[in-house]
């Protein structure tokens, strides 16, 4: 059987007739009746000879127009000319709101060896930071430093941009010094996932193809936390082009188990974050990048609503899916990252301009807390770590009821995403440069792109449809319950999310054993992420496994 790159196969009412040798596409071949045939084979379907006939100067016509936009140059950044919702028919976000309000760090110290402060929360580093007990040049140093000690044998720096780093601290100094303190974040360091650009240095997506790739912009996210006065210490890594941990220099390490990969595919992020490298980091997830790391290195991410974080500057994957939301040692931390990075920027027409009215006190009695019933039940063997965390959880007062999820079968609607990041790196798999990425397996990124050229235009349409029918059930479930509670990696939960567009807290809930974190997910109604942060934060107030950190690194 002729291989993807050099088959007479044609997918009907689809793609190209992909033919030839070695790494060209071929459009001139011969276009028959009997090719045709193949491709019905292809393609589930079945035609008859007069059919078949009548078609052939119509598929000529198509591979024509193929042929025409795959000629086309068109940069990662440019969007298809359609816009994804998730919201259900009528619905509306709401507007309005208070302002966040967060917890009073109370009486922080400097402490007599700064590198302690590698584990502190974001409330206390800004606590120090304010009343001027540490600078911020200090706080970037010590931050740069361990990346230089602990990034290699972590895998997880990708380009450490001291300088930038070195100049907005000092700049964070003399302003709070002047009395013209911008917030929360003003004077903390952070990383970025290298997909995001950032004017002046490589933007390397973690491929190979793109390790000196230099982009001429900053993204949207970074200006925002550039104007919230954060400090940028590293570009950290993901796995290539975001799928797993493993990208052009190496496998990015678990702290916790270095014979471990970090997961992926923000496995950057999350390492540096588990080890203290940096106070937080800016993750992306289209179908559990955030969740799987930050589950792995035992810290929490916050992925938001689609359509509340601008993806302006980010490397597209998936239009419809694609998220940016910030992994941290709390969900108060995240929650204060989100609130500097959300809104409409004029760039990203997905964006919303809805409230974040986040507060630390939870009214237990105002609340209806979901819990997936039949995920919590299952046998596994991370079943009692989850039925502990659903009782303190109880312990704290909450009403929970039991729900379930749509019965629908998710998985054929994962069509979008395949087709969406064939799309967005068809050039990539037409010049046969997807032969340069490490991983060539088949549910890496240079399989499922070659592969879903072969996914009909129909077949995308209709896994889009019957998405709209599962947002509409999965709106039917927050109709019972403020939130819910759910195994992180329970069920079709994760990929429902992240078709449907819900934002979640993922956070650290025990050990598997020692040095294996564990965690399950707080999942929210759309733009709806002060509760869930809130929540989150009272729950981990109580249990405290935010708290641990791997030994090697404190």
């Amino acid at each position: 059987m002729p291989s993807l790159r050099c088959s007479s196969a044609l997918l009907i009412l689809a793609l190209a007739l992909l033919a030839g040798c070695g790494e060209e596409i071929r459009h001139d071949l011969p276009l028959t009746v009997d090719s045709l045939r193949e491709a019905e084979t292809l393609a589930g379907l079945s035609f008859d000879s007069a059919e078949r006939a009548l078609m052939i100067d119509d598929l000529r016509e198509q591979r024509e127009a193929f042929a025409a936009l795959r000629a086309l140059d068109i940069p990662n950044d440019v969007r298809p000319a359609l816009v994804f919702q998730p919201w259900p028919a009528g619905w509306a976000p709401a507007s309005g709101g208070l302002a966040p309000r967060w917890t009073d760090p109370g009486d922080v110290r400097r402490p007599d060896d700064l590198d302690d402060l590698a584990f502190a929360s974001i409330g206390e580093l800004s606590e120090l930071l304010r009343t001027r007990s540490v600078t911020s040049v200090e706080l970037t140093q010590i931050f740069l430093e361990r990346m230089r000690r602990y990034g290699p044998e972590l895998e997880c720096v990708v380009t450490l941009t001291a300088e930038r780093a070195l100049a907005s601290a000092a700049e964070a100094d003399r302003e709070i010094a002047a009395g013209r303190r911008r917030g929360p974040l003003h004077g903390v360091p952070y990383g970025v996932k290298d997909l995001l650009a950032v004017a002046g240095y490589p933007t390397t997506w973690g491929a190979a193809p793109y390790k000196n790739q230099v982009l001429d912009e900053t993204a949207t996210v970074v200006k925002r936390l550039d104007e919230a006065g954060a400090v940028l210490c590293a570009k950290l890594t993901l796995g290539a082009l975001a799928w797993g941990d493993v990208w052009f220099g190496g496998t990015t390490r678990n702290p916790w188990n270095l014979e471990q990969g970090s997961s992926g595919s923000s496995a950057g992020p999350a390492s540096a974050v588990s080890a203290g490298l940096v106070p937080f980091a800016i993750g992306s997830e289209t179908w559990g990048s955030i969740v799987s790391p930050s589950t792995r290195c035992g810290v929490t991410g916050l992925r938001p609503t689609f359509g509340r974080v601008s993806r302006s500057g980010a490397m597209a994957l998936s239009w419809t899916m694609d998220k940016l939301g910030p992994i941290a040692r709390s969900a108060e931390d995240c929650a204060v990252v989100f609130d500097a990075i959300r809104g409409p920027d004029g760039r990203d027409p997905t964006l919303v301009d809805a409230p974040f009215s986040y507060s630390p006190d939870v009214d237990w009695s105002a609340l209806r807390i979901g819990y997936v019933k039949d995920l919590f039940d299952a046998e596994r063997d991370d079943k009692d770590i989850d039925d502990q965390a659903l009782a303190m959880l109880r312990g704290l007062g909450a009403v929970l009821v039991p729900i379930n999820l749509p019965e629908r079968d998710a998985m054929p609607i994962s069509l979008v995403l395949s087709v969406e990041a064939a799309a967005a790196f068809e050039e990539l798999t037409m010049s046969g440069r997807d032969d340069l990425l490490v991983s060539q397996v088949r549910y890496a990124w240079p399989n499922v792109f070659r592969s879903a050229q072969m996914i009909p235009a129909t077949a995308y349409v209709q896994a889009n449809r019957a998405r709209s029918l599962l947002i509409e059930e999965m709106s039917r479930v927050f109709d019972e319950v403020d939130l819910y509670v759910v195994p992180s990696f329970g069920g079709q939960n994760l990929l429902i999310n992240n078709l449907t567009g819900h934002p979640c807290v993922v956070a650290p809930n025990g050990f598997m054993g020692e040095g294996r974190p564990h965690s399950w997910t707080f999942v929210g109604k759309l733009f709806d992420e002060a509760t869930i942060c809130a929540v989150a934060q009272a729950w981990q107030d109580r249990t405290g496994w935010h708290g641990m950190h791997p030994p090697k690194y404190r």
